[in-house]
Parts: C-alpha cells; sequence; structure tokens
C-alpha cells in the first residue's frame, strides 16, 4: 500500500459494501477516507483512500484504460472459487500482467479452493494456510425419503423439500430455541413459498427474514443487524460465501442452487436448479461455525453428498462464449484461445461463440488473420 493503492475484489456488490464497512469500522476511519468501494452506480472513494473494495467486473473496466493498473501496488481476488467469468479474466490478464510488472502483489484467497491448480497457473506461487476461527459444526443428514428426482414440489411420493425444511425447523426450534437459523433455497419464488409455510407454524418469538441480491438496502441490513427476537433467515447463495449472516447457530441446507448453462446445440441458457458440489456444501456448513458450535441439516444422505463432484464447474466451461469473446476483443485482451486461462473452455463452445459473432456481424476477419471488432460488436 505504500506505492499504491490495495485493491481488493468481491464477486458481489452487496459483499464489496458490506466488507468496506467491516474493515473501515476495525480501523476506525470513515468509509471513503482510507478504506473506500467502489460497485456499479456507486462510488466511495476519496484522495487518501489505500484500501479500495470493488466487484471485480469495476478492476476489468479499469483494466481498458488503464492497461498496467498503476494505481495499484497489491491486489486482493476474493473468493476466488466462485469462478466467475470476470474472477478467471482477472486471473488469466494479472497472470500476464505480473511477467511486466514485477512490483505488482497479487493475493488469491479462499476459504474452499483447489490450491494446487491455482498455485500451478501462478508458476508455482506460495500457498499459505490461515487457519479461520472456526468452531466445530455437527452434520445431521436428514434425506428425503422416496425423493423424486430433484427439488420438485411434488417429490416421487416421499417429502417435499419444503417438509424437510419445515420439520428440520421444528427440530431446531426444540433443540436451540435462542439461536438463528439460516436456510439455503435456490430462488426468490421457493425463498416466498418456505416464507409462508414458516409463517404457518407461528414460532414463539420468531422473525422470519428474506434475504437475496436484488431486496432493497434497508431489507437487507435488517439481516445484517439482529434485534432480540430469534430469527430465520430465507437465503439465496449470496449467503454461502459473499456475505456472513450474524448470529446463526443452525444451517438447513437442502443441496440444491440454481445454475446458468448454455447448451450449443439448442443456443439457449438455461437457469437449471441442480445439485450443488461438496466445497459449495461445505462453505454452507461453515455458515454456523463463527460465533459457536453450530449445528447443519443437511436433506440428503451422506451417500449422495459423496457422490457429488468435489468443486463447481467454474463459468467459463458452461457460458455462452459469445459474448465472452466480445467481451475479450474489446478489453484488448487479446485472442480466446490463447488467453491464460485456468481452465481453458471447450474448443466447440469456442467455435460456436466466433461462429454466432460473425453471423451477427460483430466480428470481421482483419488483416494477418487477426479478427476485430465491427461497429455493430
Amino acid at each position: 500500500g505504500a506505492a499504491g493503492m490495495i485493491g481488493c475484489t468481491q464477486p458481489r456488490r452487496i459483499a464489496a459494501r458490506a466488507v468496506a464497512r467491516r474493515v473501515a469500522e476495525e480501523l476506525q476511519t470513515q468509509l471513503g477516507g482510507a478504506v473506500g468501494y467502489q460497485v456499479r452506480f456507486t462510488e466511495n472513494v476519496g484522495e487518501q483512500t489505500a484500501v479500495k473494495f470493488m466487484t471485480d467486473g469495476i478492476l476489468l473496466a479499469e483494466i481498458q484504460s488503464d492497461r498496467w493498473l498503476s494505481q495499484y501496488d497489491t491486489l486482493i481476488i476474493d473468493e476466488a472459487h466462485e469462478r466467475s467469468l470476470n474472477i478467471d479474466f482477472l486471473l488469466g490478464y494479472l497472470k500476464q500482467l505480473l511477467e511486466r510488472r514485477k512490483d505488482l502483489k497479487v493475493i488469491v484467497t479462499s476459504a474452499t479452493i483447489d490450491t494446487e491448480r491455482f498455485a500451478a497457473h501462478f508458476g508455482n506461487a506460495p500457498v499459505v494456510s490461515v487457519e479461520g476461527r472456526g468452531y466445530p459444526v455437527e452434520v445431521r443428514w436428514r434425506p428425503l425419503e422416496g425423493e423424486g428426482d430433484g427439488p420438485s414440489d411434488e417429490g416421487g411420493g416421499g417429502r417435499t423439500v419444503l417438509d424437510g425444511i419445515v420439520s428440520a425447523c421444528d427440530e431446531i426450534a426444540r433443540a436451540h430455541p435462542m439461536g438463528d437459523t439460516l436456510i439455503f433455497l435456490p430462488g426468490e419464488r421457493e425463498i416466498r413459498d418456505a416464507h409462508l409455510a414458516l409463517e404457518r407454524r407461528k414460532y414463539r418469538h420468531t422473525e422470519i427474514l428474506p434475504l437475496y441480491a436484488r431486496l432493497s438496502a434497508r431489507d437487507q441490513d435488517r439481516v445484517f443487524n439482529p434485534g432480540p427476537q430469534r430469527r430465520i433467515v430465507l437465503a439465496t447463495n449470496v449467503a454461502e460465501t459473499s456475505l456472513t449472516v450474524p448470529r446463526i447457530h443452525a444451517v438447513v441446507d437442502p443441496g440444491y442452487a440454481r445454475v446458468k448453462r448454455y447448451s450449443p446445440r439448442q443456443k439457449l441458457d438455461r437457469l437449471h436448479i441442480e445439485p450443488i458440489s461438496q466445497a459449495s456444501a461445505d462453505q454452507r456448513k461453515g455458515r454456523c461455525g463463527r460465533i459457536a458450535p453450530g449445528t447443519c441439516y443437511r436433506l440428503y444422505s451422506e451417500a449422495e453428498f459423496q457422490a457429488r463432484p468435489e468443486y463447481t464447474d467454474p463459468e467459463i466451461r458452461r457460458a455462452a462464449l459469445a459474448g465472452v469473446i466480445l467481451r475479450m476483443l474489446s478489453l484488448g485482451l487479446g485472442r480466446i484461445e490463447d488467453f491464460p486461462f485456468l481452465e481453458p473452455p471447450d474448443p466447440r463452445a469456442i467455435a460456436d461463440g466466433w461462429q454466432h459473432l460473425f453471423e451477427l456481424g460483430a466480428v470481421e476477419e482483419g488483416d494477418k488473420g487477426l479478427r476485430k471488432l465491427t461497429a455493430i460488436g
């Protein structure tokens, strides 16, 4: 932080704001002074700012005007396991930049990360393990017997996910009448359904709060400033890594998330609800071991957990690449085939992306076989 700012990226706006506020409190300074943040539409950075929190999209946009990222002497890429397109772009670009800027320091952080692959990507960078101040978390398996093939509300004659959530909450109300509970759900519709089902149970001295990215800032703050009542927080993936909801003693994890996948054959993006990876499940479990020993209720069996993939698929392996190629050309990151991705995308998906752009008239063949953007692009 002596030769330039310390930049820290977060995958979500809500997290960039919350982390900046927390660090400013720890350093006992005003937000916008020594510690600032910048997200889309909001910039709170001053002349004296030494530490700047931002979304990874903001840092990518800065590359366009400042190829060397000369205003930073240290960059921290946080929550790198999320492996969004932006994070993969940054990891590839920073690998190239480090060869030209020997003074730049890059720190990649995450709680559940494939350290060997990341270290190898950056030329066998050293790995530093920091033990968290976690408390032990007891896992209780509560599989929905006779499940259907997924989180449907007509679960093959057995209990539905909603039934599983309600019975887990009943069990928690008996076992931990004081602590707060965090329940993970795939989306807003499921949050509304669960909200209605739990309201009908009329738990004593309990308020039920939703948490998702589109919620207004005031409603989000209610979740982070607990009152005297016991709370049940219904959250999407945003509470898995981006934010720490305070005072959580129990987690209910149905084991599903909504994931966007592109199908090259149908040329369509599909938002499917699918089982989460083991790394995601462990992140969710860790949410209740922050302040005291916690309990995690998983609404699936241990055998099913072991059969799941270890890490979540990175977005670059399941996204439509036309938009990715277009952004790389506009950011001046070069050809997608030559870019040092942590995990390169499938060549068929790349060919599909180029074909899509040529059909739209967004790119054209330039001299020496270089492809460049057209006015439409």
